[in-house]
C-alpha cells in the first residue's frame, strides 16, 4: 500500500482521491437517448410534423375547405403537389392542416388519460383495501370491452364532434395508465425510504407526492409517448367511422373514409393522408422505443 509522501520539513501530504462526476438518472437518460439513432431519427420525424402543423397558415397555398369542381380529382402536379379530391380542393394543403388536428387530438388525449389514470392508479396502489377494489374492477369492465368499440358508445352518447372523440379516447385509455400506476406504486410503497417516511410521520399525500409519484415517472413518460401513437390511430378510425372529426374539417382518418370510393380513380387522395398517419405513428413509436431503453435501466449494457 502507498505511504504518504513527506515533505523536507516533516510534512505529511494527503493524497487527493478524485472524486468521480455525479449523474442524476434523467441527465444519464438523456445522453443514452443522444446516442439511440432511432429514436433521433423518430425526433426528427415528430419536429416536423409540429412545424408544419404550427406553420400550417403560412406553408398551405390554399385554404383547405375550398375547392373548384372544375378541378375535381386532378393528379398532382406544378400547381397542387399533391393534387386535389373528390371538391376540387388542394390535398396538400387538408394534409397540411390536418397535423395540426391529429397532433392536438392525440397529444391531449393521452394527457387527460395520464392525468385520471395516474390519481386512480396511485389511491388504488398505495391505500388499497376497498379503494383498490373499486377502482380496480372499474378497470376490468373497462378492458373487457374492445377500445375501438367503447370509443364509439361513448361518441355516440356524446354525439359525433371533434372534442368528443377527443374525450372517447381518453377514456378508453384511463386503465391502461391506471394500471401501470397502481403496479408500480404497489412496488415502491414497499420499499425502504417509503416505509422510512411513514415511520416519522410524514403524511401520505406528501408520501405521494415526494417520494412515489417521482420514482414512477419513466414508466408513464414511455407509455404516454407511444400512447400518442395509439391516440393517432384511434381518432384516425373514428373519423373514417364518420364519428370523429366532421365535415371540412381536414382530419386524416376523415379524408381516407371521403376518399375510399375514388382510391381507384384518384389514388393520391388516399396515399398521402395513409402516409401522414404512418410517418406520424412511426416518429411516435421509435421516440417510445427510445424512451424506454434510455429510462428502463434493465435495458441499459
Amino acid at each position: 500500500m502507498a505511504q504518504p509522501q513527506l515533505q523536507p520539513q516533516g510534512q505529511v501530504v494527503p493524497f487527493k482521491v478524485k472524486q468521480e462526476e455525479v449523474v442524476s438518472p434523467w441527465k444519464d437518460a438523456w445522453r443514452t437517448l443522444r446516442k439511440n439513432k432511432l429514436a433521433l431519427v423518430g425526433f426528427g420525424i415528430i419536429l416536423f410534423f409540429i412545424v408544419v402543423a404550427v406553420l400550417a397558415p403560412w406553408i398551405a397555398p390554399y385554404p383547405y375547405d375550398k375547392g373548384e369542381l372544375v378541378m375535381k380529382n386532378k393528379p398532382p402536379s406544378e400547381a397542387h403537389w399533391f393534387g386535389t379530391d373528390y371538391n376540387g380542393r388542394d390535398v396538400f394543403s387538408r394534409v397540411i392542416y390536418g397535423a395540426q388536428i391529429s397532433l392536438w387530438v392525440g397529444t391531449f388525449s393521452v394527457i387527460g388519460s395520464v392525468l385520471v389514470g395516474t390519481l386512480l392508479g396511485l389511491l388504488a396502489g398505495y391505500y388499497g383495501r376497498w379503494i383498490d377494489t373499486i377502482i380496480s374492477r372499474l378497470f376490468d369492465i373497462m378492458l373487457a370491452f374492445p377500445s375501438i368499440l367503447l370509443a364509439i358508445a361513448v361518441v355516440a352518447i356524446l354525439g359525433p364532434s371533434l372534442q368528443n372523440a377527443l374525450i372517447a379516447i381518453a377514456i378508453i385509455n384511463i386503465p391502461t395508465f391506471g394500471r401501470l400506476v397502481r403496479a408500480r406504486v404497489l412496488s415502491l410503497k414497499e420499499e425502504e425510504f417509503v416505509m422510512a417516511a411513514r415511520a416519522i410521520g410524514m403524511k401520505n399525500s406528501r408520501i405521494i407526492m415526494q417520494h412515489i409519484l417521482p420514482n414512477s415517472l419513466a414508466p408513464i413518460i414511455v407509455t404516454g409517448t407511444m400512447g400518442i401513437a395509439t391516440a393517432i390511430i384511434e381518432a384516425a378510425a373514428l373519423g373514417f367511422l364518420g364519428l370523429g372529426a366532421q365535415a371540412p374539417e381536414p382530419e386524416w382518418g376523415k379524408m381516407l373514409a371521403d376518399s375510399r370510393q375514388y382510391i381507384q380513380k384518384a389514388p393520391w387522395t388516399v396515399i398521402f393522408p395513409g402516409l401522414s398517419i404512418m410517418l406520424t405513428v412511426l416518429g411516435f413509436n421509435l421516440i417510445g422505443d427510445g424512451l424506454r431503453d434510455a429510462l428502463d435501466p434493465r435495458m441499459k449494457n
